[in-house]
């Protein structure tokens, strides 16, 4: 049994070390968990308990390069079950706080005489790291605060899905989950580097509570008029049935948050009541967790398929029949990293347990077969290159394919570049990309321009024809002219998107020669705002890549810049939104969630992700959520839709 339980410890150490030290998990939360019960289950069966047992301690560590502080009060960690019948006897008729439990990284903020002077991360529960740096970035974090009293704010820093989306697509090695995302964004020396990860504070526990009030819900409407943005929640009443508890529990739908969650929290709203409860080494007995219950759905695996990336890193992906869960097809689950594949042992026709991570991302849990059939891919799906095996800074093991000229990485540039986003040239899908560039008729971005040296072929081939090829030729000659923000978030760069290409264009006024003139004269990029030195070196990493200009540097013969006159500059310094912070939420009628932000840019605004004191304004369409109460609660200038647009009438008569 004490073996057991030392293996045991030792393997849940490994992940603590993974998950908190390198943010990047080796192993599943199912697996961790299904440890994590088995050591705790052994501890109560033998009564002996060992001092380094992860169900006495806080799992976390400090990092070298950020200071450790210790906490004012230890943050430990909160009792999780995954029953709802464990949950109805912990609530016990009490009237109890319902809240998300965040999937991110845990933080403290500490302010005196009214401002921000310190932010620490979870680290061990006794000591974290120093990160105010990074912390002071975020953009709901507030600077100042109306309350002078020393005061401490316990929440969580997180990225929301969408932003998480939008981000993984500028960088090299894109993260597997916002979790990982966010905890190592915090954790970046360089704030500059930090700050384009758009980061949110998510506030949940006031530590210095006796300025709010007696209750946990006193407590959350405090933090929110001192500028705080809470994590959603609702109270549960007193003496609540246990069907009134499952259908309070059902409303929660984590496909529906903007951020990630991996359960809920439920919390006596009592504050002197839960101080009384104490707490043990691990968990503080005022509160406890509902985790997702994991639902396991039996299946099998058929293959799997490898596809290479415009990175050049290969991604693994678990096919197996069909499953249903939470009303939704599931055939698909992406394999993270070679060192979850080989754990897994996976061949053709094995028998194996799939659900949804935190109710949303399919996982394949356990093979029952292990026939290990599919033996580790050796060569490049797309070019036959023989495959290397990198490290990544994580620690994990990743397949890549070396070979620059590769058609996967070509054709995925491809797709990049003509995306909605960047160039948006309608037509060109990936598929239809593939097709061009299997048959050599485009090798280069310009090349798309001259597509029609090769219109007879083209329109020989299933599914095209003439009319086809005349709807493909006038999107492109629609994108023959374009912004130089266009062009620069279509080109690549890493970690040079769409921000950084309003901010160049901004600075260069639309001139593609003065901004290829300003790097030839080695100008120092991480002048400009929201530049860091990463972003300033991928520039001049990218532009003297000589197989690289070779792909863009053909474009520039058959594209003309719109450059920025003195009417567009009048025009952005002259309307009512120029220099504000604005933000939009909801469902609007004649926008899309990218249609909104481009607009405002035009405008000279300063689209933000969140509502905060600094927030000038926020555009509420339907199902506005708790941005529109969060913007009552500052006093913040509120606008329909119409409203906006009438504001925009008005200053152009």
């Amino acid at each position: 049994m004490l073996n057991k339980m030392k293996s045991l410890i030792a393997q849940l150490k490994e992940a603590d070390a993974a998950y908190y030290g390198k943010d990047n998990p080796i192993m599943t939360n199912l697996e961790y968990d299904r440890l994590y019960n088995e050591l705790a289950q052994l501890e109560r069966d033998t009564g002996i308990i060992l001092a380094s047992s992860p169900t006495q301690r806080v799992s976390g560590e400090v990092l070298e390069g950020l200071s450790a502080v210790s906490h004012t009060k230890p943050m430990l960690s909160a009792d999780k079950t995954k029953s709802t019948g464990e949950i109805f006897k912990f609530v016990s008729g009490r009237r109890v706080v319902i809240s998300w439990k965040l999937d991110g990284l845990t933080l403290v903020l500490r302010y005196a005489g009214g401002k921000l002077v310190q932010a620490i991360t979870r680290g061990d529960g006794l000591k974290g790291e120093d990160v105010t740096h990074t912390v002071r970035v975020m953009e709901n974090v507030p600077l100042t605060i109306p309350c002078t009293e020393p005061l401490e704010v316990r929440g969580e820093g997180v990225v929301s899905w969408q932003n998480f989306k939008e981000l993984n697509e500028s960088l090299e090695e894109p993260y597997s989950h916002p979790r990982n995302l966010a905890a190592g964004s915090i954790r970046k020396l360089d704030a500059r580097e930090s700050k384009k990860r758009r980061l949110e504070f998510l506030a949940f526990d006031l530590i210095s509570d006796h300025l709010g009030g007696t209750t946990k819900w006193e407590n959350l409407r405090f933090m929110a008029q001192m500028g705080f943005t809470t994590v959603g929640y609702s109270v549960l009443a007193e003496n609540a049935s246990q069907d009134a508890l499952e259908k309070a529990i059902a409303f929660y739908r984590p496909e529906e948050y903007a951020f990630p969650v991996d359960g809920l929290i439920f919390e006596y709203d009592d504050l002197a009541y839960g101080r009384s409860l104490g707490a043990t080494g691990h968990h503080e007995n005022r509160l406890m967790a509902l985790k997702w219950a994991d639902t396991l759905y039996e299946t099998v695996f058929r293959s799997l398929e490898v596809a290479t990336t415009r990175t050049g890193m290969v991604s693994l992906t678990g096919v197996f029949d069909d499953v249903e869960i939470d009303g939704t097809t599931v055939n698909h689950a992406y394999l993270h990293n070679l060192d979850i594949f080989q754990q897994l042992a996976l061949g053709p026709g094995d028998k194996i347990s799939v659900y949804k991570a935190n109710m949303i991302i399919p996982q394949i849990a356990e093979n029952h077969t292990r026939s290990g059939g599919c033996p580790i891919p050796t060569v490049c799906p797309c070019c036959g290159e023989m495959l290397i095996i990198h490290m990544s800074p994580g620690g994990t093991q990743q397949l890549y394919c070396k070979n620059l000229d590769c058609p996967a990485r070509l054709v995925r540039k491809f797709v990049h570049f003509c995306s909605k986003t960047r160039m948006e040239i309608e037509g060109l899908a990936e598929q239809t990309l593939e097709t061009f560039v299997d048959r050599g008729w485009v090798k280069n971005f310009g090349d798309l321009y001259e597509l029609e040296r090769h219109k007879a072929e083209i329109v020989a081939c299933p599914g095209f024809g003439e009319k086809s090829f005349a709807r493909l030729q006038q999107a492109i000659d629609r994108r023959r002219t374009c912004t130089l923000n266009q062009f620069i978030a279509a080109l690549g760069i890493p970690e040079v998107g769409r921000h950084a290409g309003c901010i160049l264009n901004r600075h260069f006024s639309g001139d593609w020669d003065a901004f290829e003139q300003a790097i030839r004269d080695g100008y120092d990029f991480t002048r400009l705002e929201d530049f860091g030195q990463v972003m300033h070196d991928n520039i001049y990493t990218w532009y003297n890549n000589t197989e690289e200009s070779k792909l863009w540097r053909p474009a520039l013969e058959h594209i003309t810049f719109l450059k920025e006159d003195n009417t567009m500059s009048e025009n952005m310094k002259n309307n009512p939104f120029a220099g504000k912070i604005v933000v939009a939420t909801g469902k609007l009628e004649n926008y899309t969630r990218d249609g909104i932000q481009t607009k405002l840019l035009e405008l000279g605004a300063k689209p933000a992700s969140s509502v905060s004191k600094k927030t000038d304004y926020l555009i509420v369409g339907e199902k506005a959520g708790s941005k529109l109460d969060k913007a009552k609660s500052l006093g913040v200038k509120v606008l329909t839709e119409e409203e906006f647009e009438y504001m925009l009438a008005l200053n152009k008569a």
